[in-house]
């Protein structure tokens, strides 16, 4: 009789145990909960977790390692020294693919024994953290109980993560956008509108980014009633940090224009600029070139860009005098000035290399050779007409796939 009363009895305690344990848990789990509800720091989550994993589950060691691309990564540990990463590198090699907790005290590699439980996280098939328990002082009777609940608060912790991560690369991603927006309405104003079509000459102009803002750059300046100055470059790199470099050039060559700086020393002080600005990480490539419309001549130097071409009646020439593209050293090794008369009727043809440059076969580019013969057959066309039947030529060639570089055309004809 009194052995029935003692079982019946220890019975009693072991329910009361465990309600009393649940009813912990469900406060536990409620206050994570409030928490992620109350978007708290990821740090705060964290302290949550280990002050459950102390004082409500009697957890002495623990480790909780997060997926981060390819690589886990621990996030919370306490009790014993931490593992080295490729340890528990191992243990997750080992024992994801199972999809459960797994008891691994009892293992042979004493790494995996040095804890009593793996447990892992999944969702849709896919690792996303795993839990190392150890030192684990449970009854075993409550011990299964308290395994699943360790999973099922990891989950939700692990899930608040993932959230978390998910709105900030959201709100990167927006100000990226935006930032994008803003750099490709900048870059638009810099590039000239209203380009001159009278008497004297006529000017036309593409400007076909690859992305939504791009690394080439042209411009065109009255210098005085007799003289214009026009530029055409090409940043090394792409995106906003191209542009803003672009941006910086433009302002530095119209401060030296303004201030009527002959050609080679403009340039010398355009390098100055460029390499103090990126220290020598990049660099840029122009043409710079000016017009006397009394005179008919132009004085030019070419910095390791693309050569315009001057097409004249059956007559091609490639404008090449120059130095080395700008911004790779902090002064140019040598400056030669070009200058040449040009008759009416002349085309000067400017560009970037997205017209002769492809990453595609060898047979949807073309070269320069060819792009010549092009212009020389097409010069009796007016400058709008030319630049679009070079356009669909290159549309032909390449499938009309998308562009793997900017392209910038800016031509100049001679009255």
């Amino acid at each position: 009789m009194l052995e029935h009363d003692s079982s019946e009895s220890d019975a009693q305690i072991d329910i009361v145990e465990l309600l009393l344990k649940r009813q912990a848990e469900l406060s536990a789990l409620l206050e994570i909960t409030r928490a992620i509800n109350s978007n708290v720091s990821s740090e705060a989550l964290v302290e949550m977790l280990e002050t459950i994993m102390r004082n409500n589950l009697k957890v002495k060691k623990f480790r909780l390692l997060l997926l981060n691309i390819d690589q886990f990564f621990c996030v919370s540990n306490f009790g014993g020294e931490l593992e080295a990463p490729e340890d528990l590198q191992l243990i997750a090699d080992e024992l994801l693919p199972l999809k459960v907790p797994v008891h691994i005290a009892s293992h042979s590699n004493p790494i995996f024994s040095a804890f009593d439980y793996f447990i892992p996280v999944h969702h849709k098939d896919e690792a996303l953290a795993f839990v190392l328990v150890g030192h684990f002082d449970h009854g075993e009777r409550l011990l299964e109980n308290s395994v699943d609940y360790i999973q099922t608060l990891i989950n939700v912790i692990v899930v608040a993560f993932e959230n978390k991560k998910l709105f900030k690369e959201r709100l990167y991603r927006e100000r990226l956008q935006r930032e994008v927006e803003l750099a490709k309405q900048v870059q638009n104003m810099l590039i000239p509108q209203n380009l001159p079509k009278n008497v004297f000459l006529d000017v036309e102009s593409i400007y076909r980014p690859h992305q939504s803002i791009g690394g080439d750059f042209f411009d065109f300046i009255q210098i005085n009633n007799e003289e214009f100055l026009w530029c055409v470059a090409d940043v090394s790199g792409k995106g906003i940090s191209a542009a803003l470099i672009m941006a910086n050039f433009q302002a530095s060559l119209r401060a030296l224009v303004s201030l009527n700086a002959p050609l080679p020393i403009l340039i010398e002080k355009l390098n100055e600029i460029v390499y103090n600005n990126t220290k020598g990480d990049r660099f840029i490539t122009l043409f710079v070139g000016v017009y006397n419309e009394a005179t008919r001549k132009i004085r030019y130097i070419n910095a390791g860009h693309n050569c315009p071409i001057v097409v004249h009646q059956n007559e091609v020439l490639n404008l090449k005098k120059g130095t080395t593209m700008i911004g790779v050293f902090d002064e140019l090794p040598f400056i030669n000035e070009g200058e040449l008369e040009l008759e009416p009727g002349a085309i000067v043809f400017n560009y970037t290399d997205g017209i002769v440059e492809y990453d595609g076969e060898e047979e949807q580019s073309i070269t320069e050779e060819e792009l010549a013969d092009f212009l020389l057959e097409n010069r009796n066309k007016d400058l709008k007409q030319l630049h679009q039947s070079l356009i669909d030529k290159l549309d032909i060639l390449r499938n009309y796939s998308e562009a793997t570089d900017d392209i910038t055309i800016l031509s100049l004809k001679i009255h």
